[in-house]
């Protein structure tokens, strides 16, 4: 690996889910310093617990460019990247059977195509989680440090023009308790839909809460065998290697996957969900509770929920957030990736790809302004909030493009029209999930390098005070409008 010339930035990020952990390693690929701060004691916490995720080509990308460091023991072994690790223990099907709630076959929907654009990984979110940790962590010649068991409590930034040099941070608390002010260029807040840095970013005494979507998710994920494998109702899934089908009803749409040759097996339902929001919005699910949505739905989908161990269902609330105005802070040193600037419902099918999207984008964005600073295009003072803004230029209408596809995926399916001549039944197309190059064949890097010269022209180009929201606002609600 090429070691990079460091660019004299130190960023801070908040968060070691995939959108914090592939903004560090993307900025440190840059030369960037970083520092990142994750509130549990340690990966373990976050890589033991999870079920099905899915990284699609546009996401997958940024893992082939990832290779993990060379064996000292052994350094002619041939080098391998993130993805090709991931490949390994990822789910090996290239198509979506379709089924009817009672168990007709409908279609097949093939993705074959799809491989031009890349791969398309689908594994255990924890088991996905830690390669790209371990690849994090093992990499050498980059200035990266890991805080663990580490609150951050506050964002703070500043111009410069009252204390000093611009800079931006973060008050945090740590295991011991201790209270420490944490000063950096720039605070990249990946902390999820409840980022404290939305606040700041947003300009609000206390941020709003996470309204429910009116739908929630059962998750389940555990070994095939005894009971599946031996289940002559559902041994089908397993005894052939992996597969991935699908169940479409009322209301409801049933995904189950085998993986690892069979021996393992996921499945999810959403499903609408009367209640509120509280503290958490992830629950222990009981088999016998979920039962009660699928009456009447055809006996291979009621004996997997019956067949789920105790332990290993969890009931998941599904929340959103209005489309906020804006991804970065007043003063342009704080920006919002990730789940904590556009969450994504799980039939978008995109949400983890579009937080790798965006830690490459913010990335190369810095890379890209501290060049033009070397050359005296640009002050060092305008460097970050340069980037940053140029970060959401590129990012802010295709997320929420991207964003848009979740609730017409789960209205193509819950909706279903299955009879007449325009129906289901005659043309099964009409449930095929979206697969379109835009947003599958992306390059966000290529993208960002392609966009900048544009972009900054047009950020020197606003007035001051004029141009900031890319969002239209509702002149009643204040909320944006897409």
């Amino acid at each position: 690996m090429t070691t990079p010339h460091p660019s004299g930035l130190h960023i801070l990020i908040v968060g070691a889910g995939f959108a914090g952990l592939s903004a560090a390693i993307e900025c440190t690929r840059k030369g960037h310093r970083v520092t990142l701060f994750e509130k549990v004691s340690s990966i373990n916490d976050i890589t033991s617990y999870g079920d099905i995720i899915s990284f699609d080509p546009n996401g997958s990308r940024a893992f082939e460019k990832w290779v993990f460091p060379r064996s000292k023991s052994n350094p002619n072994e041939p080098s391998v990247t993130v993805s090709e690790k991931m490949e390994e223990i990822s789910r090996q099907t290239d198509w979506l059977n379709l089924f009817h709630y009672q168990g007709q076959f409908v279609t097949r929907q093939s993705f074959a195509e799809e491989n031009k654009w890349g791969r398309r990984i689908n594994g255990h979110r924890g088991e996905l989680h830690r390669l790209v940790y371990e690849f994090a962590r093992t990499r050498e010649g980059v200035d990266l440090e890991m805080r663990w068991g580490v609150r951050v409590l506050d964002y703070f930034e500043s111009d410069g023009q009252e204390d000093g040099a611009p800079h931006a941070g973060v008050v945090i608390k740590g295991p011991d308790g201790k209270m420490e002010k944490v000063v950096g260029d720039a605070v990249l807040a990946a902390e999820g839909v409840r980022s404290r840095g939305r606040k700041l970013v947003l300009g609000l005494e206390e941020d709003e809460q996470p309204k429910s979507s009116g739908y929630a998710v059962y998750r389940a994920w555990f070994p095939s065998a005894p009971v599946i494998a031996k289940n002559p109702i559902t041994k089908h899934l397993v005894e052939k290697g992996d597969q991935h089908d699908g169940y479409i009803g009322p209301d409801i749409h049933f995904l189950v996957s085998s993986i690892k040759g069979g021996s393992e097996i996921n499945w999810v339902f959403t499903h609408i969900d009367d209640g509120n929001i509280e503290e958490s919005w992830q629950f222990p699910g009981k088999p016998e509770e979920a039962l009660t949505y699928l009456e009447g739905w055809c006996p291979v989908v009621r004996e997997l929920v019956k067949a789920t161990p105790p332990g290993r269902l969890i009931d998941y609330k599904l929340v959103y957030r209005e489309p906020l105005p804006t991804f970065v802070s007043p003063k342009g040193r704080i920006a919002l990736i990730g789940d904590a600037a556009h969450p994504f419902l799980p039939t978008s099918i995109q949400g983890a790809s579009q937080s790798i999207e965006d830690g490459t984008v913010v990335a190369a964005c810095l890379q890209l302004a501290c060049q033009s600073s070397q050359k005296a295009d640009m002050t060092m003072e305008h460097v970050v909030p340069t980037a940053l803004k140029a970060y959401e230029k590129l990012r802010y209408e295709r997320v929420h493009k991207a964003q848009a596809t979740g609730p017409k995926t789960r209205e193509r399916w819950h909706k279903a029209n299955w009879d007449g001549p325009e129906g289901v039944w005659k043309v099964p197309e009409k449930i095929w999930l979206l697969r379109e190059e835009w947003l599958l064949g992306f390059d966000a890097e290529g993208d960002t390098y392609r966009r900048w010269p544009d972009v900054v022209k047009e950020l020197q180009g606003q007035t001051e005070g004029k141009g900031r929201n890319v969002a239209k606002l509702d002149e009643k609600s204040g909320k944006a409008m897409l």
